[in-house]
């Protein structure tokens, strides 16, 4: 499994002969899965290009703190967002006093100042340079700030001496970032998720719809991203954000959205929020319909059944873990359960969309999971996100049991 798949990894590349290894460093971390964005200091520059390290991670290399184009969009801070992992290798001994004193000098530095994530440093220097004095304090320092010491080996060095301070190989390195993150509960499972509601066209200008937000949907999304999940998200026509590290497709039917489902799968894990209309206008007119004199003051659509796309997708030879939910005005738990069965489930969720605090476009939810045994389990009234991210473990729970 690929222990580091969707991590974020600034790789900082000091001014050392190590830095020859960055290349090969850059090749194992996307092995593992992450996406590697590399800033390389003026010295760095001196022992290994740019050109190699773009073409390797498949990105443009930072290397400049005032970069006009970047920083119209004030580019240090957004790449100190972006990463979930800074690795400074090689880490050389004037890099690291500079760190030590604070130093915001370069884009490298900055950034360490800028990031909330994790950094980790891969000494590399001369074996007389890491044995003084100056060098450990400034380790000292900086691991006692939280940063992490990645090393060093000890061997033959380029100036022909021989002890500690050779920079880890980058298998070695590699591994040890991987170990900076826990495991999460969806590693590596790719997450197929509906939310929103859908519209049945009537004529060009007309249709019919739900009251649903998508927000339960979008929120689960999110907390999925989160647990480590490769997240495609189905959404019918809502106003919301696409949340971060998630694949949005974008629908407006029913046979639109299942579609888009069919395509997106395989996957291991549906969780089916969206409410889908179940009957859509027989013939859709061509052109604005009018009234009509003849008909008095009615007007009548023939409507036809859509497609059922939990109960397609719960069908397949290659079914996922499935997941409903029941949206109910009334009889929650009947109709919920009535479903569970119906659909080929393992879970389906119940919420009350009577009650306007819990309901469609409110903020907050409570809900109850229903399995295949009718084992019930609820969870209280609370904030749409705290829902999302309860339900995503308790499922990843029954799934990794599966």
């Amino acid at each position: 499994m690929q222990r580091l798949y969707r991590k974020r990894i600034v790789l900082g590349v000091g001014g050392g002969i190590a830095a020859y290894k960055s290349a090969e460093l850059v090749r194992r971390l996307r092995d593992q899965g992450a996406e590697v964005r590399v800033v390389m200091t003026h010295g760095g520059r001196e022992f290994i290009t740019p050109l190699t390290l773009q073409a390797l991670s498949g990105h443009p290399v930072h290397l400049e703190l005032l970069d006009p184009e970047a920083e119209a969009g004030m580019g240090h801070i957004e790449l100190a967002r972006w990463a979930d992992l800074v690795l400074i290798a090689p880490a050389t001994a004037e890099l690291l006093a500079r760190l030590a004193q604070g130093n915001a000098n370069d884009l490298l530095t900055t950034l360490v100042l800028a990031t909330d994530a994790t950094v980790a440093l891969a000494p590399a220097m001369n074996q007389a340079m890491w044995r003084d004095p100056a060098t450990q304090a400034n380790l000292e320092l900086l691991a006692s700030r939280g940063l992490k010491v990645f090393g060093p080996a000890s061997g033959s060095q380029a100036c022909g001496d021989v002890g500690l301070g050779r920079m880890l190989e980058a298998d070695d390195l590699a591994q040890l970032a991987a170990d900076c993150f826990q495991r999460q509960a969806l590693d590596g499972k790719h997450v197929l998720i509906t939310a929103g509601p859908t519209q049945e066209n009537i004529d060009p200008v007309r249709y019919i719809t739900n009251h649903s937000s998508g927000k339960m949907g979008f929120a689960l999304a999110e907390a999925a991203a989160e647990a480590g999940a490769r997240v495609t998200l189905v959404s019918g026509p809502v106003h919301l954000p696409t949340p971060d590290r998630v694949s949005r497709i974008d629908v407006v039917s029913a046979r639109d959205m299942l579609a888009a489902c069919e395509a997106a799968m395989p996957c291991d894990l549906l969780i089916a929020a969206a409410a889908v209309a179940d009957y859509r206008p027989e013939v859709v007119a061509q052109h604005k319909l009018k009234k009509d004199p003849t008909t008095g003051d009615g007007l009548f659509l023939q409507m036809v059944r859509n497609p059922d796309i939990l109960a397609t997708l719960a069908g397949r030879d290659d079914r996922p873990f499935s997941v409903g939910f029941a949206a109910e005005t009334e009889n929650l738990l009947d109709y919920a359960s009535r479903k569970l069965r119906d659909k080929n489930l393992d879970l389906i969720v119940a919420n009350d969309v009577a009650n306007p605090t819990i309901g469609f476009n409110s903020e907050e939810n409570a809900i109850t999971i229903i399995d295949r045994e009718q084992r019930q389990t609820s969870f209280a009234q609370t904030s749409k996100g705290k829902i999302a991210r309860q339900l995503i473990a308790f499922i990843a729970d029954r799934l990794n049991q599966a």
